[in-house]
């Protein structure tokens, strides 16, 4: 399956919302889940501006809440990138936006993310 371009998927704000809100309602118990929604919510609203520096900040604010401090430092690094790479045009497109994964590597997104992102985008 191809990666989803955020700019000409159907809705793609509305399923970036869908995805962060879902995110937000997921239990701190369900920790793996929060992840993988904000790194979805990520894949769809990186091309975007406001979408991708808002996620980072919720990324960064699981982090916190999860003292995570790896994350966090991450998290910090890559909010500070966001404005850099719309400036200059250098996105990693399909990138999950974790602090595991490189900040500059372009990916495919796995089967399961991307039907993650189907899912929410059925849904609405």
């Amino acid at each position: 399956m191809e990666t989803p371009k955020p700019e000409t998927t159907r809705n793609s704000i509305d399923v970036f919302e869908h995805l962060l809100t879902r995110a937000r309602n997921t239990p701190m118990d369900q920790l793996e889940q929060r992840w993988h929604l904000l790194e979805a919510a990520h894949i769809v609203g990186q091309t975007r501006f406001e979408p991708h520096l808002r996620v980072h900040v919720a990324m960064l604010n699981l982090a916190w809440q999860s003292k995570d401090l790896p994350e966090l430092a991450g998290q910090l690094f890559r909010i500070t990138l966001v404005p850099v790479g719309h400036l200059v045009g250098r996105l990693p497109i399909g990138n999950p936006g974790r602090a595991n994964v490189s900040a500059f590597e372009p990916m495919q997104p796995s089967s399961k993310m991307l039907q993650t992102i189907a899912e929410s985008s059925q849904s609405l």
